[in-house]
């Protein structure tokens, strides 16, 4: 009998990952336009994004902030340092990321200028240096909560953190009924969709209409 109810919840549980990750997998990287590859640029963009989203405000807005700092051409910290503290302001209100908007400009300025100092603009140095976390919390504008949103995605080309599921997502899985443990919801899916799989439960937690969808899709 503990056999049986333990292959019927398995199956509930891939049931409902599998609903996540068909209607709401999709990462933050790739909802804000970037092609995560473990060079430059692409993770750059990707911290960018980080401290765009750990802010009070919402993620649409921060991930629409992220686009238009890019379309503007701001995706090196090169770039980002040359840019001038007003066009970064202008870009993050083209995105509409009005709240915080001058401060992050300064924040953004300074941490490409860290970048490019310590790290030679290259954040793959910061990961050959051992201590991803300790780098990502000196640069200005990224916390604990900025450093779970960047490794949470980065996971995706740093196999090395896999799986890493913060507490944001875990609070997502309960939210579905799923496993609040990062290695049971592992088991759940092929390594190469922990990313997916955590954007999904991040969104999960922070809507209880796509957890609402994602039940209802998956029939339990």
């Amino acid at each position: 009998m503990a056999r049986s109810q333990s292959s019927s919840r398995n199956k509930s549980d891939k049931a409902v990952v599998r609903a996540l990750l068909e209607r709401h997998g999709q990462t933050y990287a790739r909802e804000a336009g970037i092609t995560l590859r473990d060079t430059p640029s692409p993770l750059y963009r990707l911290l960018v994004l980080s401290l765009l989203l750990s802010a009070r405000i919402r993620a649409d807005i921060a991930v629409a902030a992220s686009r238009a700092l890019s379309d503007a051409g701001m995706r090196t910290p090169r770039r980002m340092a040359d840019a001038t503290w007003q066009q970064r302001v202008d870009a993050l209100g083209e995105g509409g990321y009005r709240r915080y908007d001058e401060r992050t400009s300064t924040q953004l300025g300074e941490g490409a200028e860290l970048l490019l100092s310590e790290y030679g603009g290259d954040l793959r140095k910061a990961r050959r240096d051992g201590d991803v976390a300790k780098a990502l919390r000196e640069v200005p504008g990224i916390g604990p909560v900025g450093v779970a949103i960047f490794l949470r995605e980065a996971q995706a080309v740093w196999p090395e953190f896999r799986p890493y599921l913060d507490r944001k997502a875990l609070q997502g899985a309960g939210e579905l009924g799923l496993p609040e443990s990062a290695e049971k919801l592992a088991d759940l899916v092929p390594k190469d969709d922990l990313a997916r799989l955590a954007a999904g439960l991040v969104r999960a937690a922070l809507s209880s209409e796509v957890a609402e969808d994602v039940r209802e899709a998956a029939g339990v």
